[in-house]
């Protein structure tokens, strides 16, 4: 007889552990079915709130009705993990968790049909007029003049962001015998190839699409995507769907586009401010909506509730989470002394994303010195997380970016080396493009935290935090007062300033720390001065 493994060997013990599991909003006997059928599983359904014995869960599930915050957390001293039955994790506050040595998971691909699904429905719905034309037969009307749409065939559709749901989208358009131009800016050209789909500029799909649907995150650099500068680059009758998040299409410059019938309707799931009841764009003719329902299918809830329940069974029974979205669980000695270089790692793949703004294809981190004792391929995860987390429209964690990074057709790997260059611990990291390369060093010091040391080959020492700018420019005299005045004039002070140069009159760099979020009108201003090469804005 064949030996038993030892993982499954040692998961199986884990279950003759009894596990006791809180379920603190509704989720149906079906989408717990991994955990009911558990004999050394105690599945209890009550709000967190009205349980007395707190402290005896092991685990705690929920969707968006429990906000678990460090005060629930501090009740159920017995915690393990916290799994949230959806993509959102707002209501579980994520640092006491990791604090906590607390799991925390989420289900990312489980609404993805429903919303692709519930996108094309807005399409066709928006296409032929349908809540139009029904809301007309309800108010006793015949005017089939009144509801003429227009065919899909033939058209183009521009997707904007091209993760799990603009890939699905992409499927179904192709049986609609629709277009498809993408843009993301972090989609290569060989990923792009490989799925078959035409890339361009976002300006580009504006001028060029009969219809534009949204699939990107919202973030600081997505919010506004579309705004009162570039939509009317739109063709005129253009047709706009938002069912990703309330905020990516600039809803003042959207309704001035389709008030003045530049654009020909609009399908919106999703608002800046929810409930929209008071929003004006409601009120436009040419305007369907929905109350943010895309993922709201009873196979979307099913999905959500049966893959959350399924990982938190392979915890319990000893197997790693696979879509956890803090550290994963570890001792409190071990997690203090990982912990300041993990936030350094997270740290350093925030500014490699925002100072590579191009696809990527290599990550390679290098470690040397004390830090080589310690668990690196948890810092290398965290680094690729922290460089994905911008770039695409789902959570992006430490476990699962790996999988994702493999999915955008990018290789990361990590290497020990005895040379740490004068540093007691010594982090470099580089990611490798089609056309350019980008590479920073970081260190930890105890006195003073982490700090980046090296950008590229100029040196340097800045600690990564708050509200950057990066600038490549020539050594030449009066350059800095320049950049000083420019940014004096738009009313953003200098906190402090970094300045690398190898050789007098030459190539350098700056980074500067200022007191507020630079604008992307700063940045552009600051590349009209001659001697600046790149500015960069970075936020940490």
């Amino acid at each position: 007889m064949m030996q038993q493994p030892a993982a499954e060997k040692q998961a199986e013990e884990e279950l003759k552990t009894k596990a006791r599991i809180l379920v603190s909003d509704a989720m149906s006997k079906e989408g717990l079915a991994p955990l009911l059928g558990q004999d050394q599983i105690e599945c209890i359904q009550q709000n967190v709130k009205d349980v007395d014995d707190q402290d005896t869960y092991d685990a705690l599930l929920v969707r968006s009705g429990t906000t678990v915050t460090p005060e629930i957390m501090d009740q159920m001293t017995n915690l393990k993990i916290i799994a949230r039955a959806g993509v959102g994790v707002d209501n579980i506050d994520i640092d006491a968790a990791t604090k906590r040595g607390i799991v925390v998971i989420n289900a990312p691909d489980g609404n993805t049909i429903s919303t692709a699904e519930h996108t094309f429905a807005m399409m066709m719905s928006l296409a032929r007029n349908i809540p139009q034309a029904d809301a007309s037969i309800q108010g006793g009307e015949w005017n089939r003049k009144a509801f003429q749409g227009v065919e899909l065939r033939g058209k183009t559709l521009g997707v904007v962001g091209f993760g799990r749901i603009g890939s699905e989208i992409a499927k179904r358009a192709r049986g609609f015998d629709l277009s498809l131009l993408v843009y993301d800016p972090f989609l290569t050209e060989e990923r792009a190839e490989k799925l078959g789909v035409e890339t361009g500029t976002l300006d580009e799909v504006l001028e060029s699409a009969d219809i534009i649907t949204v699939h990107t995150p919202l973030t600081k650099d997505t919010k506004g995507l579309i705004n009162r500068d570039n939509i009317g680059k739109t063709k005129p009758g253009v047709l706009l769907i938002n069912c990703a998040r309330g905020g990516i299409i600039d809803e003042e410059a959207l309704y001035e586009h389709l008030e003045s019938g530049n654009a020909g309707g609009a399908a919106l799931d999703v608002f800046e401010e929810e409930p929209a009841q008071d929003n004006k764009l409601v009120s436009l003719g040419n305007v369907i909506t929905t109350p943010h329902i895309a993922a709201s299918t009873k196979e979307a809830q099913l999905n959500v509730a049966e893959q959350v329940s399924g990982e938190v069974l392979q915890f319990l029974k000893g197997l790693p989470a696979l879509n956890s979205i803090n550290l994963p669980t570890m001792s409190k000695e071990k997690f203090e002394t990982l912990q300041p270089y993990y936030e350094l790692s997270k740290k350093m793949g925030y500014i490699l994303s925002q100072s590579m703004k191009t696809p990527v294809q290599d990550i390679d981190v290098h470690y040397s010195g004390e830090v080589t004792e310690l668990e690196t391929s948890v810092l290398t995860r965290s680094l690729v997380a922290g460089f994905l987390q911008s770039r695409i429209d789902a959570p992006v964690n430490d476990v699962n970016a790996s999988v994702i990074a493999k999915e955008r057709g990018i290789t990361y790997g990590e290497k020990h080396h005895t040379n740490a260059l004068g540093y007691s611990n010594l982090m470099q990291a580089t990611v490798r493009g089609e056309n350019r390369h980008f590479t920073i060093h970081g260190t930890y010091v105890k006195e003073y935290g982490p700090r980046i040391v090296r950008i590229n080959d100029f040196n340097v020492d800045f600690y990564p935090t708050g509200h950057l700018i990066y600038i490549q420019h020539s050594d030449r005299p009066g350059v800095i007062g320049k950049m000083g005045q420019l940014l004096g004039e738009h009313d953003v002070n200098i906190a402090t300033m970094q300045v690398g140069r190898r050789e007098e009159g030459g190539d350098a760099i700056m980074m500067l720390a200022v007191d507020k979020e630079a604008g992307e009108d700063v940045v552009n201003h600051l590349t009209s001065i001659e001697e600046i090469k790149r500015a960069d804005k970075i936020e940490v």
